[in-house]
């Protein structure tokens, strides 16, 4: 079984290239999205701690089957250790062999970056020129080069109410063809901004910003709540925007439509994908994102590691499995 750790994906990065990269994790995870139907989907299993909680998410199809083991501990980063970490397994479900196991807190930061571009290219306005993000933490990076990417970015705005992590994020993203303007408040961030990308890790309710805040056509995506009891954004903005999800049947357990009713879901991100709704419709509406990751995203990434790794001759291959000439005589492996 091949086994990719953290430096096979930084060299697997180097190779291809970080924007390319993105361009394969968008590229699969629209291919997955559009066929979303032949996915046997669930939401995740989530077990909650006091301090944080840890996850299993499974997705497969005919041919594949992944799953991702992740936490989410918010007050982490005070104890010298990141909010996030996570590996992922990926098996043939033709004979139930897994194929690989590979590290996921770098995978995990990428497809949660990716999968907001893919909404972006049906919500957002295609002239988009500036980027606020509100929270540099771990993953702000992956988010704003994934746009960058896809966006002709003339300015990023940012805020954190801790400042070494600006401090952080800006000299991560010093050189870039776009202009960064640090902010002393969230308002001054998003105020006239095309895009809104909310990225916090409080674990609590919270009203980041109003609807009257957002200009008109922006397109927010709000990743940071993704559990029971973790929002961003007032209940009363969601009213006011047109809203896709992921998945209905877990966005509303743990995304911002926790606050509200069903039916206030315009579409799951897969009927954008394969136009069976349309996206955005004009220049003046705002749409919203809501993104508590799923593990779709984590099947697109998984497959697409495994392809490149398998191109470039990346990773180990580890005896996990036993080898038998009778697959019967298990025992037999002991047997001296």
């Amino acid at each position: 079984m091949k086994v990719l750790t953290v430096t096979d994906i930084q060299e697997l990065i180097r190779i291809v290239g970080l924007e390319n990269f993105f361009r394969h994790i968008i590229t699969a995870l629209e291919q997955d999205f559009g066929r979303w139907q032949q996915f046997l989907l669930s939401p995740r299993h989530g077990t909650y701690y006091r301090d944080g909680v840890i996850e299993l998410m499974p997705c497969s199809d005919e041919q594949l089957y992944a799953f991702k083991y992740v936490n989410g501990y918010p007050g982490n980063p005070l104890k010298g250790k990141l909010s996030v970490v996570a590996i992922g397994a990926l098996s043939d479900a033709t004979n139930g062999y897994p194929l690989m196991l590979s590290e996921m807190t770098l995978l995990t930061a990428f497809r949660t970056a990716a999968a907001g571009v893919l909404a972006a290219k049906y919500l957002a306005c295609e002239n988009s020129k500036s980027l606020a993000i509100i929270g540099t933490g771990a993953q702000a990076e992956f988010q704003v080069l994934a746009f960058a990417g896809f966006f002709q970015l003339e300015e990023v705005r940012f805020f954190d109410t801790d400042r070494m992590a600006m401090a952080k994020f800006s000299e991560n993203l010093a050189g870039q063809k776009f202009r960064l303007t640090a902010c002393d408040n969230i308002i001054e961030a998003v105020r006239g901004a095309d895009i809104v990308i909310t990225a916090t890790a409080a674990k609590k309710r919270q009203s980041l910003f109003s609807f009257e805040d957002i200009a008109p056509g922006a397109y927010i995506y709000a990743m940071g709540g993704d559990s029971p009891g973790k929002t961003e954004l007032p209940a009363e903005l969601l009213e006011q925007v047109k809203l896709v999800v992921e998945y209905k049947l877990q966005s509303l357990l743990e995304g911002e439509v926790q606050q509200c009713e069903a039916d206030i879901v315009y579409a799951e991100l897969w009927q954008l994908v394969c136009k069976h709704k349309p996206g955005r419709q004009n220049d003046q509406e705002v749409t919203l994102f809501d993104s508590v990751g799923f593990a779709l995203e984590d099947y697109s990434i998984l497959r697409v590691v495994y392809d490149l790794a398998e191109k470039h001759q990346l990773g180990t291959e580890l005896e996990l499995i036993p080898e038998l000439n009778n697959p019967k005589n298990l025992f037999g492996l002991l047997r001296c």
